[in-house]
């Protein structure tokens, strides 16, 4: 259900990603304890580089990502953050978990 709101526009997607995998179970950790959101995937980019995504209502997002931000830079680097209200349906031939 949730997966086909985001594929209509009505969620938000958030990523952060980190070097590191420690870091990236923090964050994911934090993101799911700090809102109502879901965990839609996770990629290893390689050069230990880690993403972690969720979805959710656009505020839920973002106050995870932020969440999520500061905890993974406790224990490790974070790269980039970055919060995408009501992604455009062609988003899901890059993430396929969004398909």
């Amino acid at each position: 259900m949730a997966e086909t709101a985001v594929k209509r526009g009505m969620l938000a997607l958030g990523m952060i990603e980190t070097r590191g995998l420690t870091a990236s179970i923090e964050a994911a950790d934090a993101m799911l304890k700090a809102a109502d959101v879901e965990m839609v995937g996770t990629e290893k980019i390689g050069s230990g580089l880690v993403s972690v995504m969720v979805q959710g209502d656009v505020g839920a997002v973002k106050a995870a990502v932020e969440a999520g931000e500061e905890a993974a830079s406790r224990v490790g680097e974070v790269v980039a953050v970055h919060v995408i209200p009501r992604p455009h349906n062609s988003i899901g031939g890059i993430l396929p978990f969004l398909k």
